[in-house]
């Protein structure tokens, strides 16, 4: 819905007012509705687009650059959550994580995400099946509470269980193939980590694969990884994202608070427990 002020996209991204008019009328981004009396009404999408673009800025991109690359990511059906979440914040510096220090990472991210998600929006990507079901007990204690829980995999076939997420397949040539990921999203609580397996790694042994890892506790961040999964599930399955999860993934994600410090000490203490 446009009805937000110009004064709203300003408190929401930080970009100025003036910033703001002077990209509409150089660049013509954003793109707000305009009422009859000349006043602007911006979407939550538009604050979406904007913080993408000034997380670019922010990255030293060029600002026409940027606003072409959030413009194109927008129209392009998404195909990677690493890659897209990569391109859309730069800020995110990835760090490159032995497969066991992402599995203790993991855990930590789940277990949080049991003790405080309140009707969370789970997605998780495993690369392989027989992962997936090492993990099985756990993802149905995940799915137990949630709004919304959807696992990728080399299922052989889609499945649609009562009682755990829904299993949605992964084949060989999809770039999902090479990614490891969790993305958690309720309310007062938000996490998604996203990682991507370079094609050298995936010839090593099982112990030295190594992965490019981002990780953020940043509700915008979360928000925007949460609705790529969605576009991503609606390639394949369009019933599962009804109107009510489009419209929590199109509502406005909280402001960043202290909270998501003490979430991350969190996960980072659970990780250490898991290594030690």
């Amino acid at each position: 819905m446009t009805t937000l002020r110009i004064g709203d996209v300003t408190r929401r991204t930080g970009v100025a007012e003036g910033t703001l008019r002077m990209w509409e009328s150089r660049h013509g981004f954003p793109t707000p509705k305009r009422q009859s009396s000349g006043h602007r009404r911006y979407s939550q999408r538009d604050v979406e687009l904007v913080r993408q673009v000034a997380a670019q800025r922010a990255a030293g991109v060029e600002l026409q650059i940027a606003i072409q690359r959030v413009l194109h990511d927008m129209q392009a059906p998404a195909r990677s959550l690493y890659a897209t979440l990569r391109r859309c914040h730069p800020q995110l510096e990835p760090c490159r994580l032995p497969k066991r220090t992402l599995i203790a990472l993991s855990h930590a991210i789940e277990d949080e995400s049991l003790a405080r998600a309140d009707s969370p929006l789970l997605f998780a990507f495993f690369q392989r099946q027989t992962h997936y079901r090492h993990a099985q007990a756990r993802w149905h204690e995940l799915a137990r509470t949630a709004r919304l829980a959807i696992a990728f995999a080399d299922f052989e076939r889609p499945s649609f269980p009562d009682d755990g997420p829904v299993e949605l397949c992964v084949g060989v040539g999809d770039p999902l193939a090479r990614e490891w990921a969790i993305v958690c999203d309720a309310p007062g609580h938000a996490v998604c980590l996203a990682g991507w397996e370079p094609p050298a790694s995936t010839r090593a042994a099982d112990r030295q694969r190594i992965f490019e890892v981002i990780w953020s506790v940043q509700p915008a961040v979360v928000r925007q990884a949460a609705g790529i999964c969605a576009d991503i599930v609606t390639t394949r399955q369009p019933a599962l994202i009804d109107a009510a999860v489009r419209s929590r993934l199109d509502s406005p994600s909280s402001q960043p608070t202290s909270e998501q410090l003490v979430l991350a000490t969190a996960i980072t203490n659970r990780t250490l427990l898991y290594l030690d």
